[in-house]
């Protein structure tokens, strides 16, 4: 199991270094010396504890708290102070403090003792965390593979609107699971026991489209042999799931306004009005409301459609779950076609989480397939991958240009090679970590590590 990640904020360097020298031992520590440092911290990186001085430039530890406790993640805020006070530690609380410390009374054995105490307490909250999430297995929820924070805060959304009749409009590239994401919202609502029908407008012309979803009478049209009856009927009492609702007709948009109007419909060819108690998920990879403005898509439709929005990343955007899904995905295929396959190489790994993957999760899995079908033994290697995620031009430009000759018998160390390319990044980047993290292809805190490893920090 990992060490807990720390972050100590204080203007002090001597009690910064010093309060790091005590901890460090136990846990992964962190150094900021103002406010600012400090948020931009919090907003890249999860941190389980906060240890803040009360007194710093511009700024006072409380705020930096008050930050840390909006984010999605929050950690365990621990105040210090020189002022301490028992009215400072009651408002401290008030404002989100989980402890308070006098730093002038500060034992690093009883600094221990309370941030060890806190994590306990923490550390029960993820085991009823864990349970909700059994629960969420038997109700739709393992077929979603995801643990970076972007994924986490969409199926926060999932359970929240889940129970509510509200429409939600899903967006997000092809590719992004949104059909699957309205699956799970529909097995964790109260309409779990009805229906769930899936109607892709793109695929369907307008004519064909509007008896898709309506129905029609015997002889509405040539070829309208018998009464059929719609998708709204059909999926009486659940849900309907409209997929790429941006290529609908404009006489269509119409109809369906009434219905999440009115919650009302006519068959084509019949006068007679039928309600239907049926909850609307919409999904698109279009930008409607530049559809608004260009005056292809209707405005009072796109806000009934965006009751609540649940906007789906692209895999390029939460690299860290490749893995999960890439393993989730080998299990899957090996196991359909008899293949003792069951893990990655190293370096077929550094691919896949290196390439952007514009086809999102559609694609990954079935570059897996391939590479399941081609591999000769018990890993994927890299040449099992398809072509396209094997090119890695980007990585490829930048060893390039950081290499200053070919390399002979004697070239550097793959340390040393690792230290110029980092050191590289950053003046290409002028010292912004987040950019040369990503243009290094790894997370901002495996630059943090590294650059604690070659003595970097001060780049």
């Amino acid at each position: 199991m990992s060490e807990p990640t720390l972050l100590i904020v204080d203007d002090e360097k001597t009690t910064r270094e010093g309060l790091r020298a005590a901890l460090e031992d136990r846990y992964e520590v962190y150094l900021a010396e103002d406010a600012r440092m400090a948020v931009e911290l919090l907003e890249q990186d999860h941190f389980d504890v906060l240890l803040t001085d009360f007194r710093l430039p511009n700024e006072d530890g409380m705020k930096i708290i008050a930050r840390a406790k909006s984010l999605s993640r929050p950690p365990i805020c621990i105040l210090m102070t020189a002022y301490g006070s028992e009215e400072l530690a009651v408002e401290a609380m008030k404002r989100g403090a989980d402890d308070y410390i006098a730093k002038g009374r500060l034992q690093i054995e009883e600094l221990e003792m309370r941030i060890a105490r806190a994590l306990r307490q923490r550390n029960l909250e993820s085991e009823n965390t864990s349970l909700r999430q059994q629960l969420d297995s038997r109700f739709g929820m393992e077929n979603i593979i995801g643990e970076s924070d972007v994924m986490r805060e969409v199926l926060e959304v999932v359970r929240q609107v889940a129970p509510a009749r509200a429409t939600v409009l899903l967006l997000g590239e092809s590719g992004t699971g949104k059909e699957m994401i309205a699956k799970v919202i529909h097995r964790l609502s109260p309409r779990a026991q009805q229906p769930m029908v899936s109607v892709h407008c793109a695929a369907l012309s307008p004519t064909l489209l509007e008896s898709e979803l309506f129905g029609h009478e015997k002889g509405a049209f040539t070829g309208a042999h018998e009464r059929r009856i719609g998708r709204f009927e059909q999926a009486q009492g659940g849900t309907l799931f409209l997929d790429e609702i941006g290529e609908i007709d404009p006489s269509i948009q119409v109809k369906l306004l009434r219905f999440l109007g009115e919650r009302t419909f006519e068959r084509v060819g019949s006068n007679k009005t039928i309600s239907a108690d049926v909850r609307l998920i919409a999904a698109t990879n279009k930008n409607l409301a530049d559809m608004v403005k260009a005056g292809t898509f209707r405005e009072d439709l796109f806000f009934r459609l965006r009751v609540v929005e649940v906007r789906l990343p692209g895999l390029r955007k939460r690299r860290e779950d490749i893995p999960l899904l890439a393993q989730a995905f080998l299990h899957e295929f090996a196991k359909e076609n008899h293949k003792p396959v069951g893990t990655f190489t190293p370096d077929a790994m550094e691919l896949m989480t290196g390439y952007d993957w514009p086809g999102n999760v559609r694609e990954l899995r079935t570059a897996i397939e391939h590479a399941v079908v081609l591999c000769r033994g018990d890993r994927i290697t890299a040449r099992d991958l398809p072509a396209q995620v094997r090119i890695r031009e980007e990585p490829a430009k930048l060893q390039a240009e950081t290499a200053p000759t070919p390399p002979p018998e004697n070239s550097l160390s793959v340390l040393e090679n690792e230290k110029q390319l980092i050191i590289r990044a950053l003046k290409e980047t002028d010292g912004n970590r987040t950019l040369a993290a990503e243009k290094l292809g790894m997370s901002r805190r495996s630059l943090h590590r590294k650059l604690r490893k070659y003595q970097l920090d001060d780049l």
